[in-house]
């Protein structure tokens, strides 16, 4: 199946069907964050440092890095912004700008292969950042919309990728390269727009084949207990064919929900990640730590589980 690889100077990340979500930190971005806005206006990029430390410890995979400040020199707060963080990380990041001088800006001094963040289906945007992904070598974020807009009929953003697809292959950018955006709208707006994203997922894997990504919190936009809605949606999309996502690795259910789906698609052999995530280690001293371990362990857990199977002649539910 279809394998995008992203890289920083000394670490790649595989983004791909057959394997484990990708998560990609979505806090490096000014808009809607007044005092992160300010500070980097201001030259001072120490909660930048702190966003971008505090996501990779809880578990992003890549960082996306935004610079999109009004009357702000965005080329170069963005250039600089991508210089800090891969100084201080060796995750591979995402380069995210509606402005081309401000992508060219930060590709220029990225070390690896950048994701671009991003390309849309109107003419001027493909002329102006596709050639800009090809020079660098870079992949590229393709969202479904273009001049008309944003359309609510998934056949009409699946058209839409499928020109972006093309597109960059005239270019010289393969398909694998293309990380299609199907545009993630509020469900509290638009009641079908979760069965939208899914019957579009589906068809980008099983028609398209190519990976893709999203702005997974828009979708709880407006509700309450957010993290909630974007922990079940996540669920969902990942079994319909999301490779990756832009949201916030600090919220707890949203992380759950992306380990837990990977053990439920066969992505993390043998509940590995999971285990070592959330496996509760004894404290010393306690009954069965020392001298034990064999008999208080797996096996003895997944004797248990049998005899819980079949206890006094008959079958019984094993609670969870």
């Amino acid at each position: 199946m279809t394998e995008t690889v992203i890289s920083s100077a000394k670490r790649e990340v595989v983004i791909g069907f057959d394997h484990p979500f990708v998560i990609i930190g979505e806090r490096i971005n000014p808009t809607g964050r007044k005092i992160l806005a300010a500070e980097m206006a201001a030259g001072d990029f120490s909660r930048v440092e702190a966003d971008a430390r505090a996501q990779v410890e809880a578990g992003a995979q890549m960082l996306d890095v935004n610079a999109g400040i009004p009357l702000a020199d965005e080329p170069a707060i963005l250039a600089k912004a991508v210089q800090l963080v891969q100084s201080i990380t060796d995750v591979p990041l995402s380069i995210d700008s509606s402005i081309v001088a401000a992508l060219e800006a930060g590709l220029a001094v990225y070390k690896g292969k950048a994701l671009v963040n991003s390309v849309t289906g109107e003419e001027e945007r493909l002329e102006s950042v596709l050639p800009l992904v090809k020079k660098y070598g870079a992949a590229v974020v393709a969202i479904s919309n273009d001049e008309t807009g944003i359309s609510e009929d998934p056949n009409v953003r699946f058209s839409i990728a499928k020109k972006i697809v093309e597109r960059a292959a005239d270019h010289g950018i393969p398909a694998r390269d293309v990380i299609v955006d199907p545009l993630v709208m509020p469900i509290g707006a638009i009641n079908s727009a979760g069965q939208q994203v899914m019957q579009l997922l589906h068809r980008l894997r099983t028609e398209l084949k190519v990976n893709s990504t999203c702005g997974a919190s828009n979708v709880s936009f407006g509700l309450p207990n957010r993290n909630g809605i974007n922990a079940a949606f996540l669920t969902m999309a990942i079994g319909a064919g999301l490779t990756s996502a832009i949201t916030n690795p600090l919220h707890t259910e949203v992380m759950q929900a992306c380990l837990g789906a990977d053990v439920m698609m066969g992505h993390d052999p043998n509940c590995a990640n999971w285990i070592r995530k959330y496996r509760e280690v004894p404290a010393p001293g306690a009954p069965g730590v020392a001298g034990a371990a064999g008999a208080t362990g797996g096996g003895a857990a997944a004797g248990g589980a049998g005899r819980g199977r079949r206890e006094g002649g008959h079958r019984r539910r094993v609670q969870g």
